[in-house]
Protein backbone atom coordinates (compact mmCIF):
# COMPACT_ATOMS: atom_id res chain seq x y z
CA UNK A 1 0.00 0.00 0.00
CA UNK A 2 2.48 2.65 0.92
CA UNK A 3 4.40 1.38 -2.01
CA UNK A 4 1.42 2.01 -4.01
CA UNK A 5 1.25 5.39 -2.33
CA UNK A 6 4.43 6.50 -3.24
CA UNK A 7 4.54 5.47 -6.76
CA UNK A 8 1.56 7.05 -7.74
CA UNK A 9 3.38 10.70 -7.39
CA UNK A 10 4.43 11.73 -10.32
CA UNK A 11 1.04 10.14 -12.17
CA UNK A 12 -0.96 12.21 -9.27
CA UNK A 13 0.84 15.36 -10.05
CA UNK A 14 0.21 15.12 -13.72
CA UNK A 15 -4.15 14.52 -12.83
CA UNK A 16 -3.41 17.18 -10.43
CA UNK A 17 -2.22 19.88 -13.56
CA UNK A 18 -5.11 18.37 -15.96
CA UNK A 19 -7.89 19.02 -13.37
CA UNK A 20 -7.11 22.29 -12.49
CA UNK A 21 -6.61 23.78 -15.75
CA UNK A 22 -9.88 22.38 -17.13
CA UNK A 23 -11.20 23.50 -14.56
CA UNK A 24 -10.50 27.32 -15.17
CA UNK A 25 -10.13 26.98 -18.77
CA UNK A 26 -13.68 26.25 -19.29
CA UNK A 27 -14.66 29.30 -16.74
CA UNK A 28 -15.21 32.37 -17.73
CA UNK A 29 -15.02 33.80 -13.80
CA UNK A 30 -11.78 31.25 -13.27
CA UNK A 31 -10.74 31.70 -9.37
CA UNK A 32 -13.16 33.99 -9.47
CA UNK A 33 -15.74 31.17 -8.64
CA UNK A 34 -14.10 30.29 -5.24
CA UNK A 35 -14.36 33.66 -3.91
CA UNK A 36 -18.47 34.28 -4.44
CA UNK A 37 -19.97 31.66 -2.31
CA UNK A 38 -18.64 32.93 0.77
CA UNK A 39 -19.12 36.29 -0.31
CA UNK A 40 -23.15 35.57 -1.29
CA UNK A 41 -23.10 33.69 2.11
CA UNK A 42 -22.12 36.41 4.01
CA UNK A 43 -24.45 39.23 2.10
CA UNK A 44 -27.00 37.02 2.94
CA UNK A 45 -27.32 36.28 6.03
CA UNK A 46 -25.65 39.89 7.30
CA UNK A 47 -29.17 41.22 6.24
CA UNK A 48 -31.41 38.59 7.16
CA UNK A 49 -29.46 39.34 11.10
CA UNK A 50 -29.78 43.31 10.15
CA UNK A 51 -33.46 43.10 9.15
CA UNK A 52 -33.94 40.56 12.70
CA UNK A 53 -35.52 38.06 10.44
CA UNK A 54 -32.86 35.65 12.19
CA UNK A 55 -31.14 35.45 15.22
CA UNK A 56 -28.02 34.70 15.21
CA UNK A 57 -26.09 35.96 18.42
CA UNK A 58 -22.68 37.01 19.13
CA UNK A 59 -19.99 35.59 17.42
CA UNK A 60 -15.97 36.25 17.80
CA UNK A 61 -15.53 37.86 14.55
CA UNK A 62 -17.46 40.45 12.78
CA UNK A 63 -20.20 38.79 11.26
CA UNK A 64 -19.64 38.94 7.79
CA UNK A 65 -15.76 38.02 7.94
CA UNK A 66 -17.33 34.88 10.54
CA UNK A 67 -19.59 33.73 7.96
CA UNK A 68 -16.70 34.01 4.90
CA UNK A 69 -14.42 32.08 6.47
CA UNK A 70 -16.32 29.52 8.16
CA UNK A 71 -18.18 28.77 4.51
CA UNK A 72 -14.40 28.81 2.81
CA UNK A 73 -13.72 25.98 5.49
CA UNK A 74 -17.25 23.97 4.91
CA UNK A 75 -16.57 24.66 1.16
CA UNK A 76 -13.37 22.80 1.78
CA UNK A 77 -14.51 20.08 3.77
CA UNK A 78 -17.60 19.27 1.25
CA UNK A 79 -14.71 18.95 -1.48
CA UNK A 80 -12.59 16.61 0.53
CA UNK A 81 -16.09 14.39 0.31
CA UNK A 82 -16.65 14.99 -2.85
CA UNK A 83 -13.23 14.55 -3.97
CA UNK A 84 -12.70 10.89 -4.02
CA UNK A 85 -16.14 10.28 -5.18
CA UNK A 86 -15.58 12.31 -8.26
CA UNK A 87 -12.11 11.33 -9.31
CA UNK A 88 -13.28 7.45 -9.73
CA UNK A 89 -16.63 8.35 -10.89
CA UNK A 90 -14.76 10.29 -13.99
CA UNK A 91 -11.91 7.58 -14.26
CA UNK A 92 -14.40 4.79 -15.29
CA UNK A 93 -12.75 4.15 -18.46
CA UNK A 94 -9.28 4.26 -17.33
CA UNK A 95 -10.11 1.91 -14.70
CA UNK A 96 -11.59 -0.36 -17.20
CA UNK A 97 -8.22 -0.45 -19.42
CA UNK A 98 -5.51 0.51 -17.79
CA UNK A 99 -3.49 -1.03 -14.37
CA UNK A 100 -2.22 1.97 -12.25
CA UNK A 101 -2.14 2.75 -8.74
CA UNK A 102 -5.67 4.12 -7.72
CA UNK A 103 -4.05 6.19 -4.90
CA UNK A 104 -3.38 8.70 -7.35
CA UNK A 105 -7.06 9.65 -8.49
CA UNK A 106 -7.35 10.30 -4.11
CA UNK A 107 -3.90 12.27 -3.86
CA UNK A 108 -4.51 14.55 -7.13
CA UNK A 109 -8.43 15.48 -5.70
CA UNK A 110 -6.56 16.13 -1.81
CA UNK A 111 -4.30 18.19 -4.28
CA UNK A 112 -6.51 20.08 -5.68
CA UNK A 113 -8.47 20.41 -2.07
CA UNK A 114 -5.41 22.01 -0.76
CA UNK A 115 -5.10 24.30 -4.07
CA UNK A 116 -8.64 25.86 -3.88
CA UNK A 117 -8.03 26.63 -0.33
CA UNK A 118 -4.74 28.25 -1.17
CA UNK A 119 -7.15 30.91 -3.35
CA UNK A 120 -10.16 31.29 -0.77
CA UNK A 121 -7.07 32.50 1.55
CA UNK A 122 -6.81 35.51 -0.47
CA UNK A 123 -10.09 36.56 0.09
CA UNK A 124 -9.60 34.90 4.22
CA UNK A 125 -6.20 37.28 4.64
CA UNK A 126 -7.92 40.06 2.90
CA UNK A 127 -11.41 40.19 5.58
CA UNK A 128 -8.67 40.10 8.41
CA UNK A 129 -6.71 43.39 7.15
CA UNK A 130 -10.58 45.09 6.24
CA UNK A 131 -12.02 44.46 9.64
CA UNK A 132 -8.92 44.69 11.58
CA UNK A 133 -9.13 40.91 13.13
CA UNK A 134 -6.55 40.27 16.05
CA UNK A 135 -4.81 37.20 15.38
CA UNK A 136 -2.45 35.13 17.73
CA UNK A 137 0.61 33.30 17.31
CA UNK A 138 -1.95 30.22 17.38
CA UNK A 139 -2.58 30.93 13.75
CA UNK A 140 0.41 28.76 12.75
CA UNK A 141 -1.24 25.90 14.39
CA UNK A 142 -4.76 26.74 12.27
CA UNK A 143 -3.43 24.67 9.16
CA UNK A 144 -2.93 21.35 11.39
CA UNK A 145 -6.72 21.60 12.58
CA UNK A 146 -7.70 22.09 8.98
CA UNK A 147 -5.99 19.34 7.79
CA UNK A 148 -7.68 17.11 10.61
CA UNK A 149 -10.80 18.56 8.80
CA UNK A 150 -9.91 17.79 5.47
CA UNK A 151 -8.78 14.20 6.50
CA UNK A 152 -12.69 13.81 7.79
CA UNK A 153 -14.17 14.55 4.55
CA UNK A 154 -11.91 12.46 2.54
CA UNK A 155 -12.49 9.69 4.73
CA UNK A 156 -16.30 9.72 4.02
CA UNK A 157 -15.07 10.17 0.08
CA UNK A 158 -12.94 6.80 0.21
CA UNK A 159 -15.26 5.10 1.87
CA UNK A 160 -18.36 6.43 -0.82
CA UNK A 161 -16.02 6.09 -3.77
CA UNK A 162 -16.25 2.66 -4.67
CA UNK A 163 -20.09 2.58 -4.23
CA UNK A 164 -20.49 5.90 -6.40
CA UNK A 165 -18.75 4.21 -9.35
CA UNK A 166 -21.60 1.60 -9.64
CA UNK A 167 -24.43 3.83 -8.27
CA UNK A 168 -25.06 7.62 -9.72
CA UNK A 169 -27.47 7.74 -6.11
CA UNK A 170 -24.18 8.62 -4.12
CA UNK A 171 -23.14 11.68 -5.58
CA UNK A 172 -27.02 13.00 -5.67
CA UNK A 173 -27.18 11.77 -2.04
CA UNK A 174 -24.05 13.43 -1.07
CA UNK A 175 -25.63 16.93 -2.49
CA UNK A 176 -28.60 16.69 -0.40
CA UNK A 177 -26.90 15.08 2.43
CA UNK A 178 -23.85 18.38 2.59
CA UNK A 179 -26.88 20.74 2.16
CA UNK A 180 -28.74 19.63 5.30
CA UNK A 181 -25.14 18.74 7.23
CA UNK A 182 -24.41 22.47 6.54
CA UNK A 183 -27.63 23.75 8.59
CA UNK A 184 -26.36 21.32 11.14
CA UNK A 185 -22.73 23.36 11.01
CA UNK A 186 -22.00 26.36 13.00
CA UNK A 187 -20.97 28.02 9.80
CA UNK A 188 -23.81 30.92 10.05
CA UNK A 189 -24.40 30.61 13.32
CA UNK A 190 -21.96 30.29 16.74
CA UNK A 191 -22.13 27.01 18.76
CA UNK A 192 -25.34 26.55 20.34
CA UNK A 193 -25.15 25.92 24.03
CA UNK A 194 -28.89 24.55 24.85
CA UNK A 195 -31.44 22.55 23.71
CA UNK A 196 -31.95 19.43 21.57
CA UNK A 197 -30.65 21.51 18.62
CA UNK A 198 -27.60 22.74 20.85
CA UNK A 199 -26.84 18.61 21.36
CA UNK A 200 -26.97 17.91 17.71
CA UNK A 201 -24.65 20.62 16.75
CA UNK A 202 -22.14 19.18 19.61
CA UNK A 203 -22.50 16.23 18.42
CA UNK A 204 -21.97 16.78 14.45
CA UNK A 205 -18.50 15.67 13.98
CA UNK A 206 -17.41 18.16 12.33
CA UNK A 207 -18.43 20.99 14.38
CA UNK A 208 -15.15 20.43 16.79
CA UNK A 209 -12.69 20.33 13.31
CA UNK A 210 -13.99 23.87 11.63
CA UNK A 211 -14.98 25.60 15.24
CA UNK A 212 -11.09 24.84 16.21
CA UNK A 213 -9.49 25.88 12.65
CA UNK A 214 -11.24 29.19 13.29
CA UNK A 215 -10.43 29.83 16.59
CA UNK A 216 -6.63 28.96 16.36
CA UNK A 217 -6.80 31.31 13.52
CA UNK A 218 -8.08 34.39 15.72
CA UNK A 219 -9.09 33.90 19.54
CA UNK A 220 -6.56 31.58 19.83
CA UNK A 221 -8.67 29.52 22.58
CA UNK A 222 -9.81 26.73 21.58
CA UNK A 223 -12.96 25.85 23.19
CA UNK A 224 -13.37 21.86 22.06
CA UNK A 225 -10.23 20.87 22.98
CA UNK A 226 -11.67 17.14 23.91
CA UNK A 227 -14.13 17.01 21.10
CA UNK A 228 -11.34 18.03 18.56
CA UNK A 229 -8.92 15.16 19.27
CA UNK A 230 -11.55 12.80 19.56
CA UNK A 231 -12.76 13.57 15.99
CA UNK A 232 -9.25 13.87 14.83
CA UNK A 233 -8.60 10.31 15.69
CA UNK A 234 -11.36 8.64 14.45
CA UNK A 235 -10.80 10.55 11.20
CA UNK A 236 -7.35 9.34 10.93
CA UNK A 237 -7.68 5.71 11.86
CA UNK A 238 -10.98 5.97 9.59
CA UNK A 239 -9.10 6.70 6.50
CA UNK A 240 -6.52 4.15 6.89
CA UNK A 241 -8.76 1.31 7.15
CA UNK A 242 -11.14 3.06 4.52
CA UNK A 243 -8.21 2.83 2.21
CA UNK A 244 -7.38 -0.64 2.78
CA UNK A 245 -11.43 -1.21 2.21
CA UNK A 246 -10.78 0.83 -1.05
CA UNK A 247 -7.88 -1.57 -2.38
CA UNK A 248 -9.76 -4.30 -1.66
CA UNK A 249 -13.27 -3.05 -3.46
CA UNK A 250 -11.40 -1.48 -6.63
CA UNK A 251 -11.05 -5.05 -8.25
CA UNK A 252 -14.20 -6.25 -7.38
CA UNK A 253 -16.12 -2.76 -8.54
CA UNK A 254 -13.16 -2.82 -12.04
CA UNK A 255 -14.68 -6.20 -12.84
CA UNK A 256 -18.08 -5.19 -13.22
CA UNK A 257 -17.80 -1.44 -14.77
CA UNK A 258 -15.37 -3.95 -17.13
CA UNK A 259 -18.59 -6.13 -17.66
Amino acid sequence: MWLDLLGSRELAWRLLVRDISAQYRQSFLGIIWAFIPPIVMAVGFTLASQAKVINIGETDLPYPAYVMFSTALWQTFVEAINGPVKAVTEAKPMLARVNFPREALILAKLGEVFFNFAIKLILIISLFIWFRVPITWTVILAPVALIHLIFLGTFIGVLLSPLGVLYQDVSKGLSLLTSFWLFLTPVVYPVPTEGLFGSIVKLNPVTPLLVTTRELATTGIVSEPVGFWIVSIIAIVGLFVTWVGFRLAMPFVVERVSS
